[in-house]
């Protein structure tokens, strides 16, 4: 009878301190063990809305619907009840006790009021509990009877004293995890490690006599590695790539050799991905990697980095993934491994990591360059079958002066996250002219152009030839392109003076680019399509702006760019080099 009232009075004490704290969580159910956590959150998101799974501390994992306002919570579980949907004893939680979250997979904890399924508002008519017919008896749980233990403390300090110091410092490491031990890990058992011992055995119904036994030891070790149900940590090694190290086989399996990665890629939807680097090289080559590397989608940008000398790692996340990299130059072979792992679940991507980095070994054996067969996955945006970070937008630009600074469309750069000048050069905007839609971008560390743009402020002659230059592939081909046209109108069609309207197929990667005259002179900057009054105008009539206004805009705003009013004639052969040398990519990230 005990039990049942004090449940009550604990679902009482939790619904008053939600309360308080304006939000409510539904709590359904507690299970022993993540894997048995994981399947019934499963089970329960496929009947509703919000479910998310909470470690509780101990060995306990909870599920919880939530968070609600607490009115809105304290109907919907009497719904829920009501219907079976949940258990009878599902009650009002404040979330104090939710530590790392294992549901839903790599979804950030929501931390406001989530909306009431729409059958159901806070201020809907909720059946009542049916009235008593006859009086409740409840009974008051008993007090937690102490666990005999399977030693004596003579006989657990006996099997204690056979411990090697890596089990002795797991044994702390472990009482630290369960929040019982917060000193240094140093396989000492002094007066702080006996004190978290005898803590833990309290919690946990035992005698608290600060020795645990050999059956405690096995039972604390267990809670801390409960996180690693599934993962299946298994010893892995593979003779190609010539790396030893352990592995989570539960999320993953080897899929291919795609030098220089052995790719053990995702067999669940955690989604869970290892490659292990190996291939022969030296600092050009491993400085090389490490630049690569970080051109990878499956590489986030944000997070530290750091490289010294013959070894570099990268922990790039967002908030989708976490990736972890590592590699080494020895002699003339370059190892390493890396681990993607979904975000929001970082216990077990720590837990994962440490035993790996721990493990990591090496052989003599590197893998083959020759020994990728070719496949579907072949593509230009592809580096050994791992697909390329791609940029939102990509737009040509051009240098205007001798540090580097570049002249481009404004269109759409306030959505960027960062630019980057040629795809390596990170860029801000410095001068931008909204009227005339054009930015100027300066790189973050100073450039020295082979050559910068001349603009032309003489009156060219209609029907000239005039020459755009651009990526009009954005970043798929190294090098600027250049599309041939004439100068149709020193106008716009309405009369313009600050356009210039061009006889010229240009494609959306051209935008922002130069237009050059026959003598290789900036007339101005290729402008983005617009449709005027529902009006979409043939492909070949483009539009520039015209270059005075850009010199005199610049100049208003302290930015000196150079002129000329000389009309003269260059070879298409001559051009294409000046334009290779003038014309960068602008990529919007």
């Amino acid at each position: 009878m005990y039990r049942f009232l004090l449940a009550s009075v604990f679902t009482l004490l939790s619904t008053i301190t939600a309360i308080a704290q304006e939000i409510g969580w539904i709590q359904v159910e507690a299970q022993p063990t993540l894997t048995a956590a994981q399947d019934r959150a499963r089970a329960y998101s496929t009947l509703l809305d919000n479910v998310n799974g909470y470690y509780l501390g101990g060995s306990w994992y909870g599920i919880a619907l939530g968070p609600y306002g607490v009115s809105d919570a304290e109907a919907l579980m009497r719904q829920l009840k009501s219907e079976g949907t949940i258990p009878r004893d599902s009650f009002i939680a404040d979330g104090s006790r939710f530590q790392s979250q294992f549901w839903p997979i790599g979804v950030g904890a929501p931390t406001t009021a989530q909306p009431l399924p729409q059958d159901l508002t806070a201020t809907a008519p909720v059946a009542e509990e049916p009235a008593a017919e006859e009086p409740v008896v409840v009974e008051i749980a008993p007090e937690p009877e102490i666990r005999l233990a399977d030693e004596t403390p003579a006989q657990a300090r006996a099997s204690e004293s056979a411990l090697s110091r890596p089990e002795r410092e797991e044994l702390q490491i472990a009482l630290k995890w369960a929040g019982f031990y917060n000193s240094s890990i140093d396989g000492a058992f002094g007066r702080g490690t006996r004190s978290s011992m005898a803590a833990w055995q309290e919690a946990n119904n035992h005698e608290a006599t600060g020795i645990l036994t050999t059956a405690q030891r096995a039972e604390l070790i267990g809670q801390y590695n409960a996180v690693l149900e599934g993962m299946d940590m298994q010893l892995v090694q593979d003779d190609a790539a010539g790396v030893e190290i352990q592995m989570p086989t539960g999320v993953v399996a080897f899929a291919k050799y795609d030098p220089p990665f052995a790719r053990y890629d995702a067999k669940t939807d955690l989604g869970v991905q290892v490659l292990l680097i190996s291939q022969e090289g030296d600092q050009t080559r491993f400085n090389g990697l490490y630049e690569i590397l970080q051109t990878l989608e499956i590489v986030p940008v944000d997070g530290p980095r750091s490289r010294n000398g013959r070894t570099f790692e990268i922990d790039g996340e967002n908030s989708e993934i976490h990736t972890y990299i590592s590699a080494t130059l020895d002699g003339t072979q370059i190892k390493g491994f890396a681990l993607v792992w979904p975000a929001g679940d970082e216990e077990r991507r720590t837990r994962v990591l440490d035993l790996m980095k721990a493990s990591f070994a090496t052989t003599d054996a590197v893998l083959d360059p020759a020994s990728a067969a070719p496949g579907d996955d072949q593509g230009v945006d592809l580096i050994s079958g791992l697909a390329i970070r791609k940029a939102s937008q990509y737009q040509s630009g051009f240098y205007i002066d001798e540090k580097g600074d570049v002249l481009t469309s404004a269109a759409g750069l306030d959505q960027c996250e960062y630019l980057t000048i040629d795809d390596d050069h990170r860029a801000s905007i410095v001068y931008q002219d909204a009227e005339l839609g054009f930015a100027v971008l300066r790189p973050d560390v100073a450039l020295a152009p082979m050559q910068v743009a001349e603009f032309q402020t003489g009156v060219p002659r209609l029907q000239s030839d005039v020459a755009a230059g651009g990526y009009p592939y954005g970043g798929v081909l190294t090098r600027p392109s250049l599309t041939f046209g004439k100068l149709a109108d020193i106008r716009g069609l309405n009369g313009e003076g600050e356009l210039k309207r061009l006889d010229l197929v240009a494609q959306p990667g051209d935008v922002g680019g130069p237009v050059f005259d026959n003598g290789g002179a900036v007339l101005g900057m290729l402008l983005p399509r617009v449709a005027r009054n529902g009006q979409v105008l043939p492909a070949e009539v483009n539009f520039a702006l015209d270059a005075g206004q850009i010199v005199a805009s610049l100049q208003n705003g302290g930015i000196t760019a150079q002129t000329t009013d000389t009309m003269a004639f260059m070879p298409p052969e001559t051009m294409t080099l000046v334009a290779g040398d003038v014309t960068v990519l602008v990529s919007c990230w």
